[in-house]
């Protein structure tokens, strides 16, 4: 089967997600690092956008070039919003984030301790060059994005 340009760069950018994708796995499985609900959240833009990669060589590939980009402004937007979660710049879920004690009855403390996710979307767990993993899928997919338009402007 040969591969026309259009079809050789969707498949680059749909490994790029791919790439994203058993990065996350690997922090995950092999650095014992667990994901919060905003980072898993930013994972099924990625599964589409392979999704949109392998079906671009049966399907419309223009057609298929244009969900791997909105996937993928999909997952850069939640990359953004988690790295404002992570450096205080608005709120996340509540069911994620810490919502604070004050004016709490021991009680009252208590249950939210017990309810408290396991992790929470507020704390960066890593960071490279004062990144974290929601910067970086931010900016890595901003770049897919690139690619995916790209792909969709090629006939």
């Amino acid at each position: 089967m040969t591969l026309t340009p259009q079809q050789r760069l969707i498949l680059v950018a749909a490994a790029g997600s791919a790439a994203l994708m058993l990065g996350a796995l690997a922090f995950q499985h092999l650095g014992g690092m667990a994901p919060c609900k905003l980072c898993l959240w930013q994972r099924w833009p990625h599964v589409i956008a392979i999704a949109f990669g392998l079906a671009a060589l049966v399907a419309v590939p223009r057609l298929m070039a244009l969900g791997g980009l909105i996937a993928a402004l999909a997952t850069a937007a939640l990359g953004g919003y988690h790295t404002g979660v992570e450096r205080g710049w608005w709120e996340g879920p509540t069911t994620c984030t810490s919502t604070g004690a004050s004016g709490l009855s021991a009680d009252q403390l208590f249950e939210q301790i017990m309810v408290a996710p396991m992790v929470r979307c507020d704390e960066v767990p890593w960071e490279m060059f004062t990144l974290s993993m929601a910067s970086w899928n931010m900016l890595a997919s901003l770049g897919l994005a690139v690619l995916w338009g790209l792909a969709l402007r090629r006939r």
